[in-house]
């Protein structure tokens, strides 16, 4: 079965879109979710490659758009919707993985399946926030953040986002002055408990893999080693890879970047041990 372009519907019952793909030829055992990180999507880049390698490998591989990404079922490349986009945080996105989980539960019996996580960057966080789900068997972490809170604006440039309610950011690919709304910062703080990498972190009872890139300029590698500490799980650095690993948007390439493929070698090794 591969199904691409699928819909299902995430936080506040937005439509997006999701594929899955199972390996041919016998009976697998194993279900890959790859959760794209921020001002991402599941097309961009090197992902495809990224899921003929793991199907190829005899795994099942879904990947899926954030429903508040700023993408549309229709136009799910770059941002048309930026008002989505605006609207998005960081419940939105625990609460879509939640509904691709059960999305793949009501295409397959996954009763005899292990569900493995792979999150890059913002999406690494999110994994790890929703790690002690049970039917989660272990994660992957590429280039993860390690702390929700650090990443809003502090001091005077807060209160001037609260004031407004709104600040934009500028896409340094596309040109787009991508918007967020105050309530993304209200619902944070709202629920710190349950957005709180390090405590989630440190109760996880299962396997966990960090990997990153020593060249990294997005997420500091620093980030990786904190969560290294508190999952109990080890870090792989891959010497001169960046934040993406090689990869970038639009890549048109047949072959993924030689870093990228390593982090797949090694997720793949650490799958194949458990």
């Amino acid at each position: 079965m591969k199904l691409t372009n699928h819909i299902y519907k995430g936080a506040n019952e937005r439509e997006s879109l999701i594929d899955f793909q199972e390996p041919e030829g016998f009976d697998y055992k194993n279900i890959i979710i790859f959760v794209h990180g921020y001002k991402g999507y599941k097309d961009w880049g090197a992902w495809n490659l990224v899921q003929d390698y793991f199907v190829k490998g005899g795994y099942a591989f879904c990947k899926f758009n954030m429903s508040h990404n700023g993408g549309t079922t229709d136009e799910p490349i770059d941002f048309p919707d930026l008002d989505a986009f605006s609207r998005n945080r960081y419940t939105y996105e625990l609460t879509d993985l939640e509904s691709v989980l059960a999305w793949i539960e009501e295409k397959i019996d996954i009763s005899d399946k292990n569900i493995h996580l792979i999150g890059h960057s913002r999406g690494g966080g999110i994994s790890l926030l929703k790690g002690n789900d049970p039917r989660i068997k272990s994660i992957v972490t590429w280039a993860s953040i390690s702390d929700i809170g650090s990443r809003f604006p502090q001091g005077e440039t807060l209160e001037k986002w609260k004031e407004n309610g709104s600040y934009t950011i500028e896409n340094a690919r596309t040109k787009q002055k991508m918007p967020h709304q105050y309530i993304m910062y209200e619902d944070f703080i709202k629920n710190k408990d349950v957005l709180n990498i390090e405590s989630k972190a440190k109760e996880l009872k299962k396997p966990v893999l960090h990997i990153h890139g020593d060249n990294d300029d997005s997420v500091s590698i620093t980030e990786s080693e904190s969560l290294s500490v508190w999952t109990e799980g080890k870090l792989i650095v891959i010497n001169e890879a960046n934040h993406t690993f090689g990869t970038y948007q639009p890549f048109e390439a047949k072959e993924m970047p030689n870093k990228l493929h390593e982090a797949c070698v090694l997720s793949l090794q650490f799958f194949e041990k458990l």
